[in-house]
């Protein structure tokens, strides 16, 4: 991840510097779009009366995270330390007004670079907070979730970002000398330890087995890992914040590394259950994506393979953890997200070029990995766990059983995903 001083310094040339900034803006859309392919990723795993809520879970992150950011999101994680490696001063950075000013004669001025920094990293805290939802799907209501929403984005997120994002002064980069290119921590790890928290405050859906629900709608979930691998060129590529052979490398280990743990979880499947399937491969790709996520720009195409072979069969073993353990993670967000996200991040230290053990015959960088990624772990769950706690304590956070069994879209949103006309 190129911090924004090193986009707006990286050079002199106005038009080297436009086309950087260009691409940004480029591959922020393309994050964004990340996040309509969550709702429908999950939407489609869902039962048919609970899509609209699932799907409504990201679409409200969106609109929440996205106001929260421009009022003070982007000035906790970018601005000036107010504490120094660990958090920023959003003072002057409300609605982002050190951006955009008005000019002589009153003419409005904008930071072009300042802004599209800003505009990428927005649809970061958006579809991390989305990607939680995953693990709470039937059982959750929406108010009680835009709620936690914003108080985690708020007092986990936001510090997160600075610790791992900023590198001018967050801890992780500054201080450890983590490599994280595009959230392996801040996002997946991050997302994924919340997801855990949440499931164990909210408690098992109802007659929680394996095999309780089975995706109401494949096709929805295979065009939702779509648009996530779309999108994940811009999340990947686009954390270089220039137009560079960095960004290529990226661009090549995020169509590598998920290609190849489609395969991987495949085969698992077919060991396992006989039959591989498109969830399977669907989930295979994202489990992929999430472990290239901070590897992207350290890792040759050929470890690229490797790291999604691993993924794919190691987070296809991975997914069974709730029934061992006793956990209803509904959507996979612990077994795909934080174990592939934890994947990701512990294999720059032994095969990161430069810096891994193969490289230079030192554990120092997996150590310096391990302890990135477990702190945001234990950081995130322990908020996680007592923001939803008081939540349910208060107003409630989950749905009772008869509407659960009834159905969440109907009770809950007063729509159905399958409104079909009776003659």
């Amino acid at each position: 991840m190129v911090a924004l001083s090193v986009l707006t310094n990286a050079t002199t040339d106005g038009i080297t510097l436009n086309l950087n900034s260009l691409w940004l803006l480029v591959a922020a859309a393309l994050v964004l779009v990340m996040t309509p392919g969550v709702a429908f990723f999950y939407g489609g795993m869902v039962r048919a009366k609970s899509v609209i809520s699932m799907m409504m879970m990201s679409f409200g992150a969106m609109g929440l995270i996205g106001v929260l950011w421009v009022l003070y999101g982007y000035g906790l994680s970018f601005g000036p330390p107010l504490i120094s490696g660990w958090l920023g001063n959003p003072s002057g950075l409300f609605g982002l007004g050190k951006l955009v000013g008005i000019g002589k004669g009153g003419a409005m001025s904008a930071d072009l670079n300042g802004l599209a920094f800003a505009g990428f990293q927005a649809t970061f805290a958006i579809i991390t907070v989305a990607l939680i939802s995953g693990a709470i799907a039937d059982r959750a209501k929406f108010g009680a979730w835009m709620v936690f929403a914003g108080v985690w984005a708020t007092v986990v997120y936001f510090p997160v970002a600075y610790w791992v994002f900023n590198l001018t002064d967050g801890w992780a980069p500054h201080i450890l000398g983590v490599n994280d290119f595009a959230g392996g921590t801040a996002v997946h790890i991050n997302a994924g330890a919340a997801g855990l928290a949440l499931a164990l405050v909210l408690g098992k859906r109802v007659g929680f087995k394996k095999g309780l629900s089975k995706p109401h709608n494949v096709p929805l979930t295979l065009l939702g890992a779509a648009l996530l691998w779309f999108g994940w060129f811009g999340f990947n590529a686009g954390s270089e914040a220039a137009v560079d052979g960095v960004a290529a490398i990226a661009w090549i280990n995020t169509l590598a590394a998920p290609a190849a743990a489609i395969l991987g979880w495949l085969i698992v499947e077919k060991i396992k259950d006989g039959k591989p399937t498109s969830i399977g491969a669907a989930s295979g790709a994202v489990a992929g994506l999430v472990a290239i996520t901070p590897a992207c720009n350290i890792l040759t195409p050929g470890w690229a393979i490797v790291l999604g072979l691993l993924a794919g069969a190691v987070c296809a073993f991975a997914i069974d953890l709730k029934f061992k353990l006793g956990f209803d993670d509904s959507l996979d967000v612990v077994g795909i997200h934080l174990v592939g996200g934890l994947l990701g991040t512990l294999y720059i230290g032994i095969f990161g070029s430069g810096i891994g053990l193969i490289d230079t015959g030192s554990l120092k960088q997996l150590g310096v990995q391990a302890l990135a990624g477990f702190g945001i772990l234990i950081y995130s769950f322990v908020l996680a766990y007592a923001i939803g706690w008081i939540i349910q304590k208060t107003m409630g956070f989950r749905i009772t059983n008869e509407d659960e069994v009834a159905g969440v879209d109907t009770i809950v949103h007063g729509e159905e995903g399958y409104a079909l006309e009776t003659v």
